[in-house]
């Protein structure tokens, strides 16, 4: 099938191709409860997820001294790596990836994420080999700022016009239009599709399948 806008496809992590909202969520929260600072409603609990730990935390405890954001990430790093069980790819995911690389698509990643945590998750599921490149929130800077997909592209030697960054944030429909690429929503993720669609993406997924079959019509 010939390629129509996108060379490359850019995806972010945690809520769109992992299933992993919740789970963060409930980290931040017993991150907080830990420190005994006020815990953070679900929804702004999961309005920081894609962002990068430290501003995450930043925006999550705002009432915290930053001499103790340490303290608290160690306390969400616990939460995240220990108590709970491990988290899952959604369903479909890895199909519409090797389906993606079978057609020539050039695939990457952009995430909040650490190196080491999205390392460690590329390992567990076996999808360490299927991205061309990747970028993470302690190499550049945070979204929305758009050095993740302008590096990415660099690398990568793609034009950002013809780059789609996929995911379920409005930081990462920001970070797009803020390089100038295009972005796609997903809606079973951490973010509202109200809060979504005010971006105006090029299409909005309510699931996997519905994602694979956009892209295969129009990537």
């Amino acid at each position: 099938m010939p390629r129509q806008q996108f060379d490359l496809i850019v995806f972010d992590w945690d809520g769109t191709l992992m299933d992993s909202t919740a789970h963060i969520a409930r980290s931040i929260q017993a991150a907080c409860r830990d420190l005994g600072l006020p815990v953070p409603a679900d929804e702004a609990a999961r309005y920081v997820i894609g962002l990068g730990l430290r501003d995450a935390l930043q925006i999550a405890a705002p009432s915290l001294d930053p001499a103790e954001y340490p303290r608290l990430a160690e306390r969400y790093r616990y939460h995240y790596l220990v108590k709970d069980a491990r988290t899952e790819l959604f369903a479909g995911v890895r199909e519409l990836l090797a389906e993606l690389r079978s057609l020539g698509y050039l695939l990457a990643v952009a995430t909040g994420k650490s190196r080491v945590g999205l390392n460690r998750a590329l390992d567990e599921v076996r999808l360490t080999s299927v991205f061309d490149g990747t970028r993470c929130a302690d190499e550049t800077f945070s979204k929305p700022h758009p050095a993740m997909l302008q590096e990415l592209s660099r690398e990568l030697g793609q034009d950002l016009e013809r780059t789609v960054m996929i995911g379920d944030t409005t930081h990462d429909l920001q970070m797009a239009t803020n390089a100038g690429a295009a972005g796609v929503a997903v809606t079973y993720g951490a973010h509202p599709v109200d809060a979504l669609t005010k971006l105006e993406p090029r299409f909005v997924a309510e699931n996997v399948g519905a994602l694979a079959d956009w892209l295969r019509e129009h990537a």
